[in-house]
This record gives structure tokens, C-alpha cells and sequence, in this order.
């Protein structure tokens, strides 16, 4: 279902007005939901400090952070668990997030404010827009894309995020020597996954051979409540970790 509100220029219930970030979005189908009243309170008291604007053109990690450091791209990060708590143990890094969902920016900034983090920068905007408008060649020190939805369904797994062309346009943005990162917990999705990255020449695996070429979970990836709660029914979780050659 669209978003008839965002797809009229208006803004979204729960968001104050005077909340400067908001676009229309036309190229992403957004799930049904409301912000919570904790959630619209962290859009009025922790946006104007941590959201940015969409705006073409190169992207000044310096000035939206105030100050210079490695900047990692999170494409989707849902309700920002494992976002916060990578930014909390990576302090010397600087977190560029997208994320189109209303609900899910709102219990980033939530945490924000909650856990004290001044690392973390979103964008409430489609990543393919601001990777392709904003994000010069070379401008990333790492990627991160967490549990992507694996659109079950053959009819639809042209919908999968990760497909040839954008890992292609991510691993021309990385630095030599950044890094791709992506799980998910779908394991015919890592195996395409595992395929599409792989058959990328500037990107080369770091997982173990041994393993089908997927990774040991990295330590600052944290186990999020679903994902522990997969686990303990037996269901796999597949990292895989590629840097740019």
C-alpha cells in the first residue's frame, strides 16, 4: 500500500510541521503504520540535530557530522536496534543511515536521544536516490544492509535490493580496502546474494571457503531479539563481507 500522505506532499501524522527533512518519495512503496507518541516526540526534539535533507549533489560528511572520520552507508535499518548499538561501539565512525519508514526513523532517534549517540546521521529518503545523486566514487568506507526483504516469491525476486547493478554502484563508491556487509536470515536470498556479489570484479570475499564463502558474524554486528528468537527455532543467518579491490 503507498503512503497517500507522502504521496501528496503533505506530512506524516506524529511529525511536527516544523520538522524541515520531509520529501515526497515516489519510487518506494511504504508499509502501513503510525509513529508512536515517544516516536513523533524524538522527530520534535532529535530531528533537527540528526535528520538531513535530500538534496543532489556531493555529500559533505565533514559539515553534516562535524567532523572528519569513516563514513559507513546502512541501507534500510528498520526499527534501529542493531544501528545504534553498532554506532555506540564504532564511536571513531560516522553512520550515514537510510530509511523510508516513518515509524522505524522515529525509534532511531528515539535511541539517539535515549543512548546519548552523536555518530549516526539519517536520511528518510530512497538509498538508491542518494547513492546515485549524493555519493561520489570513493566516498565510502563501508556498507551495511541487514536483512533486506527476501521477497519470497519467485514473481518477485526482481524486487531484491541486491541485484548486479547496485552492487556494482556500491562497490564503485567504496574506498580501496571498504567493505560490503550483509546478512540475512533467508538462505535462498544469501545464495543469490553470495552470487550477485561475487560475479562484482572491484569486490573480493573475505568469508571462509570452508563455510560456502560466507562470513563469521562480525563482532560489532550485534544478535537483534528477532534474530535470537530465529535462532533458538533453528533458523540460519548468513553474514557476508566483501571489500573493494
Amino acid at each position: 500500500m503507498t503512503d497517500n500522505t507522502l504521496a501528496e506532499g503533505k506530512k506524516p501524522s506524529g511529525i511536527p510541521t516544523d520538522v524541515p527533512f520531509l520529501r515526497t518519495i515516489k519510487s518506494y512503496v511504504l508499509r502501513a503504520g503510525r509513529t508512536t507518541i515517544g516516536q513523533a516526540k524524538a522527530y520534535e526534539l532529535y530531528g533537527p540535530a540528526n535528520l538531513l535533507n535530500y538534496a543532489p549533489g556531493a555529500f559533505n560528511a565533514t559539515a553534516a557530522f562535524g567532523r572528519s572520520a569513516p563514513l559507513i552507508l546502512e541501507i534500510g535499518f528498520g526499527m534501529g536496534e542493531a544501528t545504534a548499538h553498532i554506532a555506540k561501539v564504532r564511536p571513531d565512525d560516522n553512520f550515514l543511515c537510510c530509511e523510508v519508514h516513518e515509524a522505524g526513523v522515529g525509534a532511531l532517534l528515539k535511541r539517539i536521544g535515549e543512548q546519548d549517540i552523536h555518530n549516526i546521521r539519517i536520511l528518510r529518503h530512497d538509498a538508491v536516490e542518494v547513492i546515485d545523486h549524493m555519493l561520489p566514487e570513493a566516498s565510502l568506507d563501508g556498507v551495511h544492509i541487514f536483512f533486506p526483504d527476501p521477497w519470497h516469491k519467485t514473481k518477485h525476486h526482481k524486487r531484491r535490493l541486491l541485484q548486479a547493478e547496485l552492487v556494482n554502484k556500491l562497490a564503485k563508491r567504496l574506498k580501496v580496502g571498504g567493505y560490503l556487509h550483509c546478512a540475512t536470515d533467508w538462505q535462498p536470498y544469501a545464495e543469490q546474494m553470495m552470487a550477485v556479489i561475487s560475479a562484482e570484479k572491484l569486490l573480493v570475499n573475505t568469508g571462509d571457503a570452508a563455510h560456502g564463502g560466507y562470513a563469521a558474524k562480525p563482532d560489532y554486528r550485534p544478535l537483534t531479539k528477532f534474530e535470537n528468537r530465529g535462532l533458538k527455532l533453528g533458523h540460519g543467518v548468513w553474514d557476508l563481507v566483501f571489500r573493494r579491490v
